[in-house]
């Protein structure tokens, strides 16, 4: 997984660097400035954030009830972060062989913020869920989902 991790930076790298040259050339005609400053942007629309990938930990043994507690925990952990701004967005992954189960992507620009951030999380904490931490390079643009979100979602989570 992680090679395909690699390739994945590796290629978007590449499409990132090709898309600053030619827009050194050509300047973007809908270019907000005023919204570029709100949501953090570089020159080229990017900015620096926290991945968490969250995976399978080395709790075993709990009940169903223990891990009810602690997932609902997990949820809540979720909305409070987000409600903070730290959190841009969060989901689960499909099953895996690499047993990766979900991610996060924090407004935070180093990863001991993100470790910070992560260990508040109950499953974390109970070692249900482990975690790995990455810098991520991505569209600031990022930063408008949690307003579109609140908007879009017909049940919560309490």
């Amino acid at each position: 997984m992680r090679k395909v991790l690699y390739l994945m930076v590796a290629l978007l790298s590449v499409l990132l660097f090709s898309h600053y040259s030619i827009a050194q050339q050509t300047p973007n005609k809908d270019y907000d400035s005023t919204l570029a400053k709100k949501l953090g942007a570089d020159q080229i629309g990017m900015k620096m954030y926290v991945l968490a990938i969250l995976k399978s930990g080395t709790a075993t043994g709990l009940t169903q009830q223990q891990r009810d507690s602690i997932f609902a925990g997990h949820m809540k952990n979720i909305n409070r972060l987000a409600n903070e701004g730290k959190l841009l967005t969060a989901g689960p992954l499909e099953k895996n062989s690499q047993n990766y189960r979900g991610i996060y992507v924090f407004n935070v620009s180093t990863l001991e913020e993100g470790r910070q951030l992560v260990a508040t999380d109950p499953a974390v904490q109970a070692k249900a869920l482990d975690f790995d931490l990455f810098l991520w390079y991505g569209t600031a643009g990022i930063m408008e989902l949690p307003g579109i979100h609140k908007h879009i979602h017909k049940y919560a989570f309490e």
